[in-house]
């Protein structure tokens, strides 16, 4: 098998996983409890927590645990927009979101809330000039993702919180889950940012959300104690703390993975030049872990189900999207319908070899060969 969906899950690092097991042994006491073994996991709760606040430059009271992305986001979009109703119901996003994203603002828009997407250049990136001059006073939320899923377009956040900040109502929420632990990210000008473990190589069912000291925002979930006023529920200890190890392992060995992937997406992007039925559709300054390609003529998930049944793992649109439309992120860049339809995407890894990626090509070549002209 050649896996290279790694931005859709990647496999756990075993140190991680002895973390989570050797504290799950350890700290079995609920931190909630208020006996000897709920202290010792409290105050071991503590200390995670604080370890994950220091990697990312923040303080304990800003990370609230999660059981994923999906989770932050809708605790981020959802929370926001009720704490800030009384400023108003107007909230700018893009056709970049993921679907925890979009899901979410789908449905506030079924509340009474007004959502204008912004437009999406040929590079990929936002409109700065359009997002002037849309935000309002009664603008209360700009989402937007650092880095999108499918394309691996890095959106210009500093200057997007430079104009959010200018609206003292406004809230900005970004989604980093596809940055975080590859390219450097600062959690200095966002709101709210959000983040999972299992995309970079932590547990699945476990992730965060960072608010910035001093943002309200209203919980989800009700009732019962929890690590955090905005998200009630008996903390997942050992999760957290496989999160810590495996979001220290990422940021200490990211230049030297960064430089890996790069030299494979480089691979990837002169070998497929050479077939003229082959559109890149990642801009050149995306980032390397995620290559976007349409074959002319074959839909994205018939190139998937082909390349599956000789043991190539690659995804069309994001892992958490409906099949059968096309990638709203493509054709926003390519404004090709059939081209959106014809998309799929390669996620690499550091774990990847340059003898799958070899591999894949010969296995991709016999793939085009039998679907086209």
């Amino acid at each position: 098998m050649i896996y290279l969906d790694y931005s859709a899950n990647t496999p756990a690092d075993p140190a991680v996983l002895e973390t989570y097991v050797r504290t799950e042994q350890a700290f079995f006491g609920n931190p909630n409890a208020r006996h000897p073994a709920g202290a010792a996991a409290r105050e071991k709760l503590g200390e995670v927590t604080g370890g994950i606040a220091r990697l990312l430059s923040a303080g304990p009271d800003e990370v609230i645990l999660t059981s994923g992305a999906s989770e932050a986001n809708n605790l981020a979009v959802k929370g926001i927009a009720r704490a800030q109703r009384n400023v108003g119901k107007h909230i700018l996003s893009t056709a970049l979101e993921h679907p925890s994203v979009s899901g979410p603002l789908t449905w506030l828009q079924e509340q009474g809330y007004e959502i204008d997407l912004l437009d999406i250049g040929r590079d990929g990136k936002i409109d700065l000039e359009q997002l002037e001059a849309l935000i309002r006073d009664d603008t209360v939320l700009v989402a937007v993702t650092a880095v999108d899923s499918e394309l691996g377009v890095v959106q210009p956040v500093e200057e997007i919180c430079r104009i959010v900040r200018r609206f003292p109502g406004c809230r900005l929420h970004v989604d980093a889950v596809q940055a975080v632990g590859k390219i450097p990210f600062s959690f200095d000008g966002p709101d709210t940012v959000s983040l999972a473990a299992h995309k970079f190589y932590g547990l699945n069912g476990s992730g965060m959300l960072y608010k910035k000291r001093g943002t309200v925002i209203e919980p989800l979930i009700h009732g019962g104690s929890g690590a955090s006023l905005y998200r009630s529920g008996t903390p997942a200890l050992a999760q957290a703390a496989a999160l810590e190890a495996a979001l220290s392992s990422a940021l200490l060995c990211r230049p030297e993975r960064y430089e890996a992937v790069m030299a494979l997406n480089r691979m990837l992007r002169d070998a497929l030049s050479g077939y003229p039925a082959v559109r890149v559709n990642s801009p050149d300054d995306a980032v390397p872990h995620i290559l976007n390609i349409s074959v002319s003529g074959v839909k994205g998930a018939d190139m998937q189900r082909a390349l599956a049944g000789k043991g190539v793992c690659v995804s069309v649109k994001s892992a958490c999207s409906v099949e059968g439309t096309p990638s709203r992120a493509v054709f926003a860049v390519t404004r090709d319908r059939k081209n959106a339809l014809s998309s799929f995407r390669i996620s690499l890894s550091h774990l990847t070899t340059p003898g799958e990626i070899r591999e894949f090509l010969e296995i991709l070549d016999l793939c085009i060969k039998e679907r086209t002209p």
